[in-house]
């Protein structure tokens, strides 16, 4: 996580636990910043002294800026004013501009503060009011419905969404200040698969509004960073940028690229082809839009409406799940702090359950591996180079007698084609249970692809990608006793 951001976690954390509690995460004194001058700050997006905000206006102040590709088929042409995607559901009224859905997902309690923090208005969920108070962080979830996608896998209906962490900062010593809104991560979603989120830790020079360059044809969303139109790896996109999935343009003509991103990837943004939030009047972030007195001259600026529910759509069972999958409809769930042992780990949580891996191997001798993160519950990333270290188990031969256990490192989890490299121990017992205990080291290629879009997509059920790694194995180290091929056939991503 880049300093700033951390600095934006933990600000929350002040009025909840306490200053010298906070202060062990961050390593200079949060109180040199001075009340209510946040200029430099893009991501705070709102500041003030009323507590209370509806959801309608909480979606608004945080609202993202979408970028399409010129060659977008849907615009059908369009551009500037007359662009109308995203569009509404079909069975809702479509509006005379695009539309934008939003959704709260979730509400963080204060530990320090017994009073309500969610307000519901039953008749019109944008019109529930928030307790600023009494929250401390917020998931807000955008959606996009686009009516059909074009390219590999291109089907009616799609549904896109970008997901934000708020982080609600009380300052009470500041009379005109005294709560503000900050936007502590941006994350686009990207054909379903984890592993491919654009995912990006904002610091200080994060522009805002945010961003999102929209895919050609597919729609899936990617953060841009400094609002360039540019795709850059580890900048626009700064958490497991070897495995983000950037923005390509090219599959909409029907072809697929796995690998890693390539600049040619993405066509060049221009400026016709920005779809602008409806920032409130009040909006510190209008400033950086308006010339002459009008916001967003010249370019489409989009409606915002509730996340509808999915019963709503029954009259068209394709669309259904579109709706359905993208969470609990009766948002927003409250959870309170208590319930986090950390609150960064709220800021930087990431579900990956799907990440245990399990293979048939051969050796010579018969048997399984499996792979699972290095600290267990959450995986280890390389600072350097962005690739992954994962401990890996296997066990072989007449009753799986024979153990093995090394560290596997790899570049990616999700690319088509990837080398990989191990290096532990093994195990190895004979007919007459004599044991002996040698260094192993491996190396090979891992083919993986993601099956949820082919015929075998039942097997997604388990883990997204199968695959087949082949290797080389080098028993016993300086002097190395025995080599030996090895092939694995399997499911993960590792």
């Amino acid at each position: 996580m880049q300093p700033r951001a951390v600095l934006f976690s933990f600000l929350a954390l002040l009025p909840a636990f306490g200053t010298a509690q906070a202060a062990r995460h961050v390593d200079f004194d949060l109180n040199k910043i001075p009340c209510c001058e946040y200029s430099p700050y893009d991501a705070i997006v709102w500041t003030g002294t009323d507590s209370l905000l509806t959801l309608a206006k909480l979606a608004a102040y945080c609202a993202p800026i979408l970028w399409f590709s010129p060659d977008e088929p849907l615009l059908a042409g369009a551009e500037g004013t007359d662009i109308r995607m995203p569009t509404s559901f079909p069975f809702e009224a479509a509006p005379d501009a695009p539309l934008v859905y939003y959704r709260v997902r979730t509400l963080l309690r204060r530990l320090n503060y017994s009073g309500a923090g969610y307000f519901p208005t039953p008749d019109d969920r944008g019109q529930g009011v928030l307790n600023l108070k009494a929250v401390a962080g917020i998931d807000l979830d955008y959606f996009y419905y686009y009516p059909s996608e074009a390219g590999f896998g291109g089907h009616h209906h799609d549904v896109e969404s970008t997901e934000m962490k708020l982080v609600v900062w009380a300052r009470p010593q500041c009379n005109d200040c005294p709560l503000s809104i900050i936007i502590a991560t941006v994350k686009c979603k990207a054909h379903g698969v984890l592993w491919y989120d654009n995912t990006l830790g904002v610091d200080q020079d994060t522009r805002f509004p945010m961003t999102v360059l929209v895919e050609e044809g597919k729609h899936a969303g990617c953060t841009d960073k400094n609002g360039d139109g540019y795709y850059t790896p580890g900048y626009d996109v700064n958490r497991r940028a070897n495995d983000a999935w950037g923005v390509r343009d090219i599959i909409s003509g029907g072809h697929l690229f796995a690998g890693s991103f390539q600049s040619w990837f993405a066509k060049v943004r221009t400026p016709p082809y920005r779809v602008f939030p409806p920032l409130p009047e009040d909006s510190p972030l209008r400033d950086g839009y308006t010339k002459r007195g009008v916001y967003a001259g010249g370019s489409a600026q989009y409606e915002l409406r509730p996340f509808p529910r999915p019963d709503l759509a029954k009259d068209d069972p394709a669309l259904v799940p579109f709706i359905a999958d993208k969470g609990d409809p009766e948002w927003p769930a409250v959870s309170s702090a208590r319930d986090i042992k950390n609150f960064g780990n709220w800021i930087t949580q990431e579900s990956f359950v799907k990440s245990v891996n399990f293979a048939f191997r051969m050796d010579g001798r018969a048997g399984f591996s499996t792979t699972f993160p290095l600290f267990i519950f959450w995986h280890f990333s390389d600072p350097l180079t962005g690739g992954w270290i994962v401990n890996r188990l296997y066990f072989m031969d007449d009753g799986l007698r024979d153990f093995g256990w090394t560290l596997l490192y790899t570049p990616s989890a999700s690319r088509w084609l990837d080398g990989y490299f191990s290096l532990g121990y093994e195990s190895d017992e004979n007919d007459l249970n004599e044991k002996r205990r040698y260094g192993a080291l491996e190396t090979g290629i891992k083919f993986r692809a993601n099956i949820r879009h082919s015929k075998l997509s039942f097997l997604s059920k388990l883990t997204d990608f199968w695959g087949v790694r082949a290797g080389l194995q080098a028993s016993g180290l300086l002097p190395v006793e025995r080599f030996t091929y090895v092939i694995e056939v399997g499911g993960g991503s590792f």
